[in-house]
């Protein structure tokens, strides 16, 4: 019985810690843009592809091949 007396405020706090995340990460735009991190892995491919020719485009404009 007197293990409820250590829980209960312990639960307390976890809940209170635990709000405090929520709102931190509400403040601070996380929850913003949830599709982006879905659709990067989707196109990742295309991505790197165009910065190859990016980069290949570059290199042969400085000159250097």
């Amino acid at each position: 019985m007197n293990v409820i007396y250590v829980l209960i405020p312990l639960a307390i706090i976890i809940v209170t810690i635990a709000v405090i995340i929520f709102f931190w990460a509400v403040r601070s735009n996380q929850f913003e843009d949830l599709d982006r991190q879905g659709y990067s892995i989707l196109f990742d491919d295309d991505t790197k592809e165009k910065s190859k020719k990016e980069n290949t485009a570059s290199t042969n404009e400085s000159g250097t091949e």
